[in-house]
């Protein structure tokens, strides 16, 4: 029973880690059924259409399938246009706070199409479809480009004894698309290193207090998704009876609407207040005073961008 709860508590502080990590796998599975199953150069004029079409298609809808999929996006996007609620959206500060969220919301979804886009240049599969119906192949990667015209460029991904016979000419394609792929991959992993270095490095918080932070989160997400599906069943339970039965609807609490505006902004950590979340800041502060609580927290945190990288 204690290895099993080192090993959630291990989960719990690299959450963001190891779904990054399931996620890549994931995608590097579906590439290889891609490349191997579905995937047939056409070895004519078309080679450069097809093969960046399996190349760079499917990691744009990998990227439309991050923000579809986080939870952030509707939350960000939940009446930003709405003048009554954001009569200020249009300032400089609102559109600044929106792309600090909208960045790192941005790298998290870009997990799944850049491991698509590097996994298929490490295969070459897709990129030696391409490069074979680019006019100007021969001129960049061959000695002599007067020796093999573009209709055998087009043949080379269907014919292994021509691709051979021309490697002595020609820049391999495969050797291409893998240095392209492991330069994507080195210089990825350094961006991330030193975004995540400066993001530690100007955190308010300490590198503990930002774990036991990520722990809070997490459970209390969760209790507000048993507790908010209680309360649901219980108000639909009083109004069913009400329809059905005749009967005048008992006194029941929901929270209003001034309530759910104030937990659905970001959050904003103060050292000095320690809100670990809106609900924890809600739960502290007495609901009467409304203007000391919704002036506060508008702006976006450092401690948001660190949870999601």
């Amino acid at each position: 029973m204690q290895s099993l709860q080192k090993v959630m508590d291990f989960c719990i502080l690299h959450q963001t880690t190891l779904s990054c990590s399931l996620v890549s796998l994931l995608t590097a599975g579906s590439e290889y059924i891609f490349s191997s199953v579905v995937f047939k150069c056409p070895c004519n004029s078309g080679n450069m259409l097809y093969g960046y079409s399996f190349l760079l298609a499917p990691a744009f809808v990998l990227l439309l399938l991050g923000f579809m999929t986080s939870t952030r996006t509707w939350l960000l996007l939940t009446g930003t246009c709405s003048l009554e609620k954001h009569p200020q959206c249009c300032s400089g500060r609102s559109w600044a706070s929106f792309f600090q969220v909208l960045v790192p919301m941005t790298v998290k979804a870009s997990v799944a199409p850049l491991t698509w886009i590097a996994v298929a240049l490490l295969g070459a599969n897709f990129y030696e479809c391409a490069a074979t119906g680019s006019n100007m192949t021969a001129h960049l990667f061959c000695k002599n480009n007067t020796i093999y015209n573009q209709e055998q460029l087009y043949k080379m991904p269907c014919d292994k004894e021509l691709a051979a016979e021309m490697s002595d000419a020609c820049l391999s394609f495969q050797a291409q698309s893998q240095l392209i792929g492991w330069f994507l991959i080195g210089s990825i992993i350094t961006v991330a290193l030193i975004s995540t270095c400066v993001t530690y490095c100007y955190s308010p918080v300490s590198y503990l207090q930002f774990n036991f932070w990520k722990m809070y989160s997490k459970k209390e997400r969760e209790l507000f998704e048993i507790k908010a599906n209680e309360h649901a069943n219980k108000l639909a339970e009083r109004n069913t009876n009400c329809f059905f039965e005749a009967t005048d609807p008992a006194p029941f609490y929901t929270p209003r609407n001034t309530d759910w505006q104030k937990i659905s902004i970001f959050h904003t950590f103060n050292s000095q207040e320690q809100y670990y979340s809106m609900i924890h800041k809600y739960a502290s502060t007495k609901r009467c005073n409304n203007t000391g609580f919704e002036n506060k927290g508008q702006d976006l945190d450092c401690l948001e961008d660190q949870a999601t990288l």
